[in-house]
């Protein structure tokens, strides 16, 4: 039996197939130019914290303002705060910080709607792919504080739940803010997760549920209380592989 050729390769000259495997190479020259580029600008601004949570809301939500609250804290005690850059909780996040002590950082995305540029950020970055910017999100972050959101906040949580259940990334503390919000999804974990043993039960021990700014603060203090922010070698290792 003889196999058929594959068309890029019966006519690599000139053909449609052949233009878009050229365009498909030179495209990783962009991703990683994307990777430098973000990589030496974030390096010098740790310690960092990640803050998510849904572009949707107005800035007269409640979670619009307890997100600023808790990234104005966090910026005078010491933290740059890293956001997506756009509007909703992460425009409260950029605010909180950008009248604070510590840097605002906005880790903007180029999407056909929704995403716009909030006019908080001392460190602006725009990325064109997901994946390279979800990448600076975890490499320099400290913690990780969740606010409530939808699609894209579960699938930035699910990925540091999973970066650090694996072994991936250190461990950091996952702090998720409103236990109405997100009681329903921790409870969840439990009763199915867990219990159907699709996770250890010690899984659950990688989230925090905390309602008040001051007590996010204090969390992410007392798990470095003892270890500092540094990163060990081993971390720096696992952190250079990510």
């Amino acid at each position: 039996m003889i196999k058929p050729k594959i068309p890029s390769m019966v006519d690599p000259g000139g053909s449609q197939e052949a233009n878009l495997s050229a365009r498909e190479s030179w495209r990783v020259f962009e991703i990683m130019a994307e990777f430098v580029e973000a990589t030496e600008r974030l390096a010098p601004i740790r310690p960092a914290v990640s803050i998510f949570g849904s572009a949707r809301i107005s800035p007269d939500s409640a979670y619009y303002m307890l997100t600023e609250t808790i990234a104005r804290k966090l910026s005078d005690a010491g933290f740059a705060v890293i956001s997506g850059g756009g509007p909703g909780v992460m425009e409260a996040a950029n605010k909180g910080a950008f009248f604070g002590h510590s840097p605002s950082v906005g880790l903007n995305i180029q999407l056909p709607h929704e995403q716009r540029s909030n006019p908080f950020q001392d460190i602006s970055q725009t990325f064109r792919h997901f994946f390279a910017r979800k990448v600076m999100f975890v490499k320099f972050a400290s913690a990780y504080v969740v606010m409530p959101g939808g699609f894209g906040t579960l699938d930035e949580l699910m990925e540091a739940l999973t970066l650090v259940q694996t072994g991936k990334t250190p461990r950091i503390p996952i702090i998720l803010v409103e236990s109405k919000f997100w009681g329903g999804l921790v409870e969840w974990f439990r009763e199915r997760l867990v219990n159907e043993g699709m996770i250890e039960p010690g899984d659950m021990d990688l989230i925090q549920v905390i309602d008040e700014p001051d007590q996010v603060v204090a969390a992410i203090f007392s798990y470095y209380e003892t270890r500092g922010f540094e990163p060990s070698p081993q971390e720096r290792e696992i952190l250079f592989n990510l």
